[in-house]
């Protein structure tokens, strides 16, 4: 709380205790008491927006600006605001280089900003002052940015290539972001992008799911070990490739318990977010293990390929899916991830499988979970096949495949209303097999696998029927 202090002299000046408990004040001069208690509530209004780190609000940014020059630097020497540069001094490079000094977020988030800040370079010019951008010309560059944009190829042949979307929703939030940073720094007082229409980051045309018989098919292309725990951590475990696949670490695997230590360099500046428990599926297990069996004495990193930069994992990544006869689909290693969550999401709770996969439920639904033919399959009361590979591995003879993908089988409606219905139910594992039976009967299930596999079915088998 700021309080107000009469001199002797009858001068007045405002008390305050900054964020580190110091004492300080500003001198008001012979100002009314009307005018000092003004001051007083504005001063409470910056300590207030200070401590909580939020952007000053339009009254409070127009005041500061209308101040004398005097009265704004007493302000800036008590800490409650940075120096004041007129605006028109300031430049569209200036901000942005601020701007990316400022930013503490991954090397591929910085990437991401970069793409913007290059638009608003190439668009605006980088001596653009700041304050002539305004909502009219952010509107411009947002029509700008989506126009499709003409080239001509190796051949001489002219074509034209268009941000999809999602990018451009994608660059109209940061360039909100950053001018939003500028009113925070009091280098300007509105916003032009404020109210600039982003759109929709989701982009369903570049989903694509990976089926069981399509990774299986891959990992079976894949030139060695490396790249087969590549794929299968992607795939498998959800992990974002490379960032979080190449910071893997043997210590971070507990075999005994089935799962593994991830660290995100995405979220790692979001607290309680850095690092989080990802489940070692049982298709993954035989692929960790192979590649344990050949590490060298000593070796830290599962994946030791990922720590040479000059590793070029889409190129070499789109040769091996070719190899396997499949056709490359967009975002490789996103949909890898993508289809992980998708299987997920079909037998455990989504709050639990956002948690191993780093984000949101929210964040989930609009980015990854996808809609597969065994949903169909399901909702249309159609006997699916069941997808369940009993493969073994060659080199560790253990089996390479568990629950790949949900498939769900119906009984028939029953006749007439009366006859009972066999609830539908979903049970292939690796390990666990179902033995022939006639429609309406008991099933039974042999064991060949360990007790926690068997109790992990009967668990996801009893909430699927009472659900």
């Amino acid at each position: 709380m700021a309080s107000i202090s009469r001199d002797a002299n009858g001068t007045r000046r405002v008390l305050f205790t900054d964020g580190g408990g110091e004492r300080r004040s500003v001198r008001l001069g012979k100002a009314s008491a009307k005018a000092a208690e003004s001051f007083r509530l504005r001063v409470e209004a910056l300590l207030a927006a200070k401590g909580l780190h939020q952007s000053l609000d339009v009254e409070l940014s127009a005041w500061l600006r209308e101040l004398p020059e005097q009265m704004h630097a007493r302000l800036g020497r008590a800490g409650l605001v940075e120096a004041r540069t007129q605006a028109a001094a300031v430049t569209l490079e200036m901000l942005l280089v601020r701007f990316d000094a400022a930013a503490t977020v991954s090397k591929a988030t910085r990437a991401a900003y970069r793409q913007t800040t290059g638009s608003l370079r190439d668009y605006f010019g980088a001596t653009t002052p700041l304050d002539s951008i305004t909502p009219a010309r952010a509107d411009e560059w947002r029509a700008w940015v989506a126009e499709p944009v003409f080239a001509i190829d190796d051949n001489g042949n002219e074509f034209s290539k268009q941000l999809a979307i999602a990018t451009v929703a994608k660059r109209v939030r940061v360039a909100r972001a950053i001018f939003k940073k500028a009113i925070r720094w009091g280098l300007l007082v509105t916003n032009p992008f404020a109210d600039v229409k982003a759109g929709s980051q989701t982009n369903p045309a570049r989903a694509f799911y990976v089926d069981p018989e399509s990774i299986r098919a891959i990992l079976q292309a894949c030139p060695d070990d490396q790249w087969r725990g590549i794929v299968a951590l992607s795939r498998f475990a959800g992990l974002r490739c490379p960032g979080e696949i190449v910071g893997l670490r043997w210590g971070d695997i507990n075999w005994e318990r089935g799962r593994m230590m991830v660290h995100s360099p995405k979220t790692a500046n979001h607290e309680g977010h850095a690092v989080r428990s990802v489940p070692i599926a049982p298709e993954l297990r035989p692929i960790l293990q192979a590649l344990f069996d050949a590490a060298d004495d000593g070796a830290e990193a599962v994946i030791p390929r990922l720590r040479d930069p000059r590793t070029n994992l889409r190129t070499t990544f789109t040769k091996i899916v070719a190899r396997a006869g499949i056709a490359p689909w967009p975002r490789l290693f996103q949909n890898l991830r993508a289809s992980c969550a998708t299987d997920w999401v079909a037998i455990h709770p989504a709050h639990a499988v956002a948690k191993w996969l780093g984000h949101s439920p929210l964040i989930a639904a609009q980015h990854y979970l996808m809609t597969n033919d065994a949903n169909f399959d399901l909702a249309a009361g159609i006997q699916a096949a069941p997808v369940a590979s009993k493969e073994r591995d060659e080199k560790s003879g253990a089996k390479s495949g568990a629950l790949m993908v949900q498939n769900a089988a119906q009984h028939p409606s029953a006749s007439g209303g009366i006859d009972s219905q066999e609830t539908p139910y979903v049970a292939y594992f690796n390990g666990l097999t179902r033995t022939d039976a006639n429609p309406c009967e008991g099933v039974t299930y042999e064991s060949n696998g360990p007790g926690w596999i068997r109790t992990s079915a009967l668990r996801i088998m009893s909430s699927l029927l009472y659900r």
